[in-house]
C-alpha cells in the first residue's frame, strides 16, 4: 500500500504494531481495530527512519517466544523510542524496551504461564478505571528486574515485580502481561486508556468511511483501463467485486468459473447477486462437466488439488483472452494472507512482508497489473465491508470452503452420483447447524458464542454399509457430519452439540438423501485431526 494511500485509509491515525514473532501478534492489530483505530502489523526490524516515514501516531512492541539475551534475538533500533510517539509494549515488548533504555532482565527462577493476579502498586494512566487487582494472562520465563531511569513500577504479581511501567514524561508503557488477549479481564480497557487517554486518538476508523475511502483509492489507480476478476463466490472475492463495481462500474468484468464442486444453490446465488442485484458483468462458464473428466479415476487428493487449481487459472485466462483491452486483475488478498506470507519467523525475527502475487500462474506473454484493495483487511472485516456495500449475509457469512470445493469432501473418486449425494446432505448440514447457531446468537447476541459452530460440512468417504430401511437390507453410503468450534482454524476443537440437533441431522440425511442408510460425527479435535478429510 502506499503511503498516500495508507495516509487516507487511516486519517492520520496508524497505530503499528512491531512483531517479534508473537502468537499474539495479528491479535493485537485485531483488537486496535475493534476500537476503530486503524493499525498495521510490520516486522520488529524496521528502523526508526521507516517507521517515521509511515507518520504512526503511536507504536505497540509485541510480545514473542525468544529471550532478549539469545543469539539473533529480535531487536528494536532504540532510537524508535527517541520518536516522540507513545509506545507501549507486552510481553518481549516490554522486556526490549527496558533492555534498551537501561534496564535489566534476568531469566527468573518461576516463570508464569497462564492467568496470574495483578496487583497496581502506583497511579496509572494505562490502569485506569481498573481494578486494584484483576486476572491477566501472562507467558513468561525472562521478566524486568531493574527498570529504566525515569520509569515507574505500576504492578506487580505474585512472582512479577514488574508486571508493568510507565514513564509518562516519554509516555512510553509496558506490561510482561497480554492485553490483548480477552483472559486479561481489562485488556480492552487498557487499550482504550492507551489509544484514547495517553495517544488522544478517536474512534474514528469505521467501514462506512473505509468504503469510500477503498472506492476513490480504485478509481485513481483504473483510471480508464479495464478489470477482471476470478468470481468464486466466496467471501473475498464477492466483497472485491461489489467494491470494484462500485468504483469503476462497467469497466470490470467477473469470470465465474462453476466448477461444479460448489454447494448446493451457490451457483444461483452468485448470479442473483452479480447479475441481477448488482448489474456486473458476468461471465458464467459452465465448466462442470470438464471438471468431472477431468478428475475422473483419480483419487488422491493432492492430485485432485493440483488439477482443479490448474485447470480453474486455464479455464480463467481463456475466457480472458476473449476480452479486449482488460490490464488489471482484481484479487481477494486479505490482510492475513500478507502476514503468512512472510510469516518466517527466522531466530525471532519477521522477514520482509509480501503478498502471493507470484502464485498466480500467469500464461507466457500474459500478464495483467494487480489490484488488491482488501489487503489490509482481516477476514471478519472484510464480511463487515460486504455487508456494507449491500452483499446479503447468506454471502457474506459464508461457511470457509476450500478453492477444490466438495472435490475434496468427497474421498476417493469424484462421480457424478457422489457429486449429487454430498450436495444433498451438505445442505442438510447446514440448514440445521444455521438455524442451531441463529438460536444461540438470540440468546447470546454473539455470533461467536462459546457453543456455536465455527465451521460445518458433511464428508462422504468411499465406502458402504449394510442398514434396513422399509424392512429391507440396504446397502448404501455413510455420510461424515463433521463441526468444529475454533476462531482462527490454527487450531479447533469438536461441537459438543445437543444430541437433539445430531439426532435431527441425521434423521433429516437418511430420510431425504438418497442412496444415504448411515450417518456419523467426527469427533476428533486439531490438532491431531485438520479440519477437513483431505
Amino acid at each position: 500500500m502506499s503511503s498516500a494511500s495508507r495516509e487516507g485509509l487511516t486519517e492520520r491515525q496508524l497505530v503499528v504494531v512491531l512483531d517479534f514473532g508473537a502468537q499474539y501478534g495479528q491479535l493485537i492489530a485485531r483488537r486496535i481495530r475493534d476500537l476503530r483505530v486503524y493499525s498495521e502489523l510490520v516486522p520488529c526490524d524496521l528502523s526508526a527512519e521507516e517507521l517515521a516515514a509511515m507518520n504512526p501516531a503511536a507504536i505497540v512492541l509485541s510480545g514473542g517466544p525468544a529471550s532478549v539475551y539469545a543469539e539473533d534475538a529480535p531487536d528494536v533500533d532504540p532510537e524508535v523510542f527517541e520518536l516522540g510517539v507513545p509506545v507501549l509494549g507486552f510481553c518481549y515488548g516490554q522486556q526490549i524496551m527496558a533492555l534498551r533504555l537501561g534496564g535489566t532482565v534476568d531469566h527468573v527462577d518461576k516463570g508464569e504461564y497462564g492467568p496470574a493476579t495483578l496487583m497496581r502498586d502506583d497511579a496509572s494512566m494505562l490502569l485506569a478505571d481498573t481494578p486494584s487487582e484483576q486476572t491477566v494472562w501472562m507467558s513468561h520465563r525472562d521478566a524486568v528486574t531493574q527498570v529504566p531511569a525515569g520509569f515507574q513500577i505500576t504492578a506487580h504479581t505474585e512472582t512479577c515485580p514488574v508486571a508493568a511501567m510507565e514513564c509518562p514524561r516519554r509516555r512510553l508503557y509496558a506490561t510482561q502481561f497480554h492485553p490483548e488477549v480477552h483472559h486479561t479481564a481489562y485488556g480492552a480497557k487498557m487499550l482504550s486508556n492507551f489509544l484514547f487517554g495517553i495517544c488522544g486518538l478517536e474512534p474514528t476508523w469505521t467501514m462506512e468511511g473505509l468504503a469510500e475511502k477503498l472506492v476513490e483509492d480504485i478509481r485513481a489507480e483504473v483510471g480508464e483501463r479495464r478489470v477482471i476478476l476470478a468470481l468464486s463466490g466466496g467471501v473475498d472475492s464477492s466483497v472485491v467485486a461489489a467494491l470494484v463495481h462500485r468504483a469503476v462500474g462497467d469497466q470490470l468484468t467477473c469470470v465465474f468459473v462453476n466448477h461444479g464442486m460448489l454447494r448446493k444453490g451457490e451457483p444461483e446465488l452468485v448470479e442473483q447477486v452479480f447479475r441481477h442485484q448488482f448489474d456486473v458483468p458476468l461471465v458464467h462458464v459452465q465448466a462442470q462437466e470438464r471438471y468431472l473428466a477431468l478428475l475422473a479415476g483419480v483419487t488422491d487428493p493432492e492430485e485432485k488439488r493440483r488439477r482443479i487449481g490448474s485447470e480453474f487459472w486455464k479455464v480463467f485466462f481463456e475466457e480472458a483472452a476473449k476480452l479486449d483491452g482488460v490490464e488489471l486483475l482484481a484479487q481477494g488478498t486479505i490482510y492475513p494472507d500478507i502476514i503468512e506470507s512472510g510469516a518466517r519467523k527466522t531466530g525471532g525475527k519477521a522477514s520482509t512482508i509480501k503478498s502471493h502475487h507470484n502464485l498466480i500462474p500467469f500464461p507466457p506473454g500474459v500478464h495483467f497489473d494487480l489490484i488488491e484493495p482488501l489487503d489490509h483487511l482481516f477476514k471478519d472485516e472484510v464480511r463487515a465491508l460486504g455487508v456494507t456495500l449491500g452483499l446479503p449475509e447468506a454471502m457474506v457469512y459464508r461457511q470457509p470452503f476450500p478453492g477444490p470445493g466438495l472435490a475434496i469432501r468427497i474421498i476417493g473418486e469424484v462421480t457424478a452420483e457422489k457429486l449429487g449425494i454430498l450436495k444433498e446432505a451438505d445442505t442438510i448440514v447446514r440448514e440445521e447447524l444455521d438455524a442451531y447457531n441463529a438460536r444461540l446468537y438470540e440468546q447470546t447476541g454473539d455470533r461467536n458464542s462459546e457453543h456455536s459452530c465455527w465451521q460445518y460440512f458433511a464428508v462422504l468417504p468411499d465406502i458402504r454399509s449394510v442398514g434396513v430401511m422399509g424392512d429391507e437390507r440396504t446397502y448404501a453410503r455413510p455420510v461424515i457430519v463433521r463441526a468444529v468450534e475454533s476462531s482462527d482454524a490454527m487450531t479447533a476443537d469438536w461441537a459438543k452439540l445437543p444430541y437433539e440437533v445430531l439426532g435431527g441431522i441425521s434423521s433429516r440425511i437418511v430420510a431425504e438423501v438418497a442412496g444415504v442408510n448411515r450417518v456419523v460425527y467426527d469427533i476428533t479435535p486439531k490438532p491431531p485431526s485438520t479440519i477437513e478429510w483431505e
